[in-house]
């Protein structure tokens, strides 16, 4: 049978910017293809001519007879007041499916998008839900292929697992376009990365996310192999030109044709070579405060509903916070409780004496009729960065920002230049304490390993909330979880989280056979709040003077380090840094402990 979708020699520019020349691209039955690329290679684009809503500048697309497509934008935006069985319905007429078939497709779909009520009107749901709609919108009429635009924006994690089901159990094609790398391991058969580093303007590669990176890797460093042979080619070559060589006879004017040829493919391949991508890092104040924010007993209130209830937990310095939870559990109010935009409705939140907290916001404003030049630097030309005045172009490069691009007005900048924007005047600030809300949406897959270098190696406090698993799995060191329900619980890591977290959303029947199989071992990251035992009451009492001795010994092997005579001493060095290290492990372990009691004790 023939591709469903079968495009050839494509190309696409916006003005004189080229966003992909002469590429082919293919959906095939059963694929489920991985869209990725960075920003602004044309990935939105490519899937709009895929969906016949865009014409190509050059090239053919050809669709399979009778074959049918689904396109999910990446806004999920509907018509007020129509509900959404009317959506559905609509839907259902367009794709020509028999009237007798609609009722029964209706609910069909209305029952595996998990919404109960479909007289509700659609433009009043929330941005999850809105989202769930429209892929059902797209899927009741059964299509061949679906193409999906950034699905996983506004999802949460039952959403998001939702979507890799309806995927992986679909009888359709799918060319998603995402950034979420555990999406993109869980649910692609295809990966095909759309970039201006390739030959052919894409690299394809079969199997999953995990083997696109190795696939990535070997072609990269084969490309650099290349461009070294090219350069001795090119310099060979040179070298004889420059003898003055005669080109009266027909091979010496084939080896200087020649030669021009080969400068010219070092300087093709060379330019593909050349990396993309933010090279700049959070900065900290280097605060020695051990506990920042303690948040006793809390709970918070909006429009006389508890959001949490009974929230105690302690941030310190140096602690990386997932922040977790469904939708409209209260993960963007407790960043504003700790950004004192909110008081609590009852308990205590206690801060460290003048804090400093820095706060980017998932509404990513920006000033109002201002250039990127003046977003950046509001009041001259240069910013100071990391204690040195850096030129606002110079900067904005960083950022991967052209110097056009500085006299252009913030509102004409795509989302994820804003979100890059908005990162970029935060990291101009040195913060104790750095709360970040959705900062990886609109993020191509580049940026957000650069993201992730950078939070890594920031050494203040953080609290983070995301959607993007893979960052959360490796930049938190603990999580906090909310259930939706004005409970919270801590937990070791994400994937503890998230085992529970499924595990109360599954239906009763599910979750009691998971019960009879499991054995009856209490789980640390249990939700249930426990008293003090007595011997945790004892340990309780004095860790404290526990953790001040742990921060001393700490100190003493740090200063250990630094001694000039052991940095001299290879020996010598080796140990003080096993001894540093083994005093930072103990230190940390130490404040997981007093922030574990803490909880139990409240």
């Amino acid at each position: 049978m023939p591709p469903i979708l079968n495009a050839q020699g494509l190309s696409k520019s916006f003005g004189a910017t080229p966003l992909f020349r002469d590429i082919a691209f293919t959906v095939s039955d059963g694929d489920r293809i991985g869209l990725i690329g960075p920003n602004g290679a044309g990935k939105s684009t490519l899937l709009k001519i895929l969906a016949g809503e865009e014409d190509a500048d050059a090239g053919d697309l050809a669709v399979r007879k009778k074959a049918r497509i689904g396109y999910v934008r990446q806004e999920s935006n509907f018509e007020p007041g129509k509900t959404v069985r009317e959506v559905l319905e609509a839907a259902l007429a367009q794709g020509h499916v028999a009237e007798a078939e609609r009722e029964g497709k209706l609910r069909e779909t209305s029952g595996r998008i998990g919404l109960p009520d479909v007289s509700v009107e659609a433009a009043t749901l929330s941005g999850g839900w809105r989202k769930r709609v429209a892929i059902a919108e797209a899927v009741v009429s059964a299509p061949d292929v679906l193409l999906l635009d950034e699905p996983t924006n506004h999802l949460d994690l039952a959403g998001i697992t939702w979507l890799e089901e309806l995927l992986n159990q679909g009888e359709f094609a799918s060319v998603i376009i995402t950034h979420d790398r555990y999406f993109l391991e869980n649910v692609a058969t295809e990966i095909v990365e759309l970039n201006r580093v390739y030959a052919d303007g894409l690299l394809q590669v079969q199997g999953t996310y995990s083997k696109f990176i190795e696939a990535r890797q070997a072609y990269l460093e084969a490309q650099s192999r290349l461009e070294d042979s090219l350069r001795n080619r090119v310099r060979t070559e040179v070298e004889w030109l420059r003898r003055g060589p005669k080109a009266r006879a027909t091979k010496a004017k084939a080896r200087i044709d020649n030669a021009h040829q080969l400068i010219g493919q070092l300087k093709e391949v060379s330019a593909r070579n050349q990396s993309s991508s933010v090279t700049v890092g959070f900065e900290s104040t280097e605060r020695q405060t051990k506990r920042l924010v303690e948040l006793n007993d809390v709970t918070i209130e909006l429009g006389g509903k508890k959001i949490v209830e009974h929230l105690s937990f302690l941030i310190t310095n140096g602690m990386r916070v997932g922040l977790v939870g469904p939708n409209g559990s209260g993960k963007t109010t407790i960043l504003r409780l700790l950004k004192d935009e909110l008081a609590p409705a009852a308990g205590d939140v206690n801060k460290a004496g003048s804090l400093r907290i820095v706060y980017f916001s998932q509404t990513r404003e920006l000033p109002e009729g201002v250039t990127l030049r003046r977003a950046l630097a509001p009041d001259s030309d240069s910013v100071v960065y990391q204690g040195r005045v850096v030129h606002v172009a110079s900067y904005a490069q960083k950022f991967l920002f052209t110097g056009e691009q500085l006299n252009q007005p913030v509102e004409r900048l795509s989302g994820g230049e804003r979100a890059r924007v908005l990162i970029a005047r935060l990291m101009l600030e040195p913060a104790d304490l750095l709360l970040l809300d959705e900062p990886t949406n609109d993020l191509d897959i580049a940026t957000l390993e650069v993201l992730e270098e950078s939070l890594l190696e920031y050494t203040g406090a953080l609290v983070l909330v995301t959607h993007d698993r893979y960052m959360l799995d490796r930049v938190s060191t603990t999580v906090l979880g909310l259930d939706g329900k004005g409970s919270a619980a801590v937990f070791a890591d994400y994937p503890q989280w998230e085992q529970w977290f499924l595990e109360q959303t599954a239906p009763k029947a599910e979750r009691e056979m998971r019960a009879e199989k499991s054995a009856p071992v209490e789980s640390a990251a249990a939700p249930a709040k426990k008293k003090l035992s007595y011997l945790e009451a004892r340990e309780f009492s004095g860790i404290e003077e526990r953790v001040e001795a742990a921060d001393g010994r700490l100190d003493a092997a740090k200063a250990r380090v630094a001694d000039p005579e052991v940095a001299v001493d290879a020996t010598k060095l080796t140990e003080a840094l096993a001894e540093m290290e083994a005093a930072q492990a103990e230190v940390d372990a130490l404040y997981a402990r007093w922030a574990e009691l803490t909880e139990k004790a409240g």
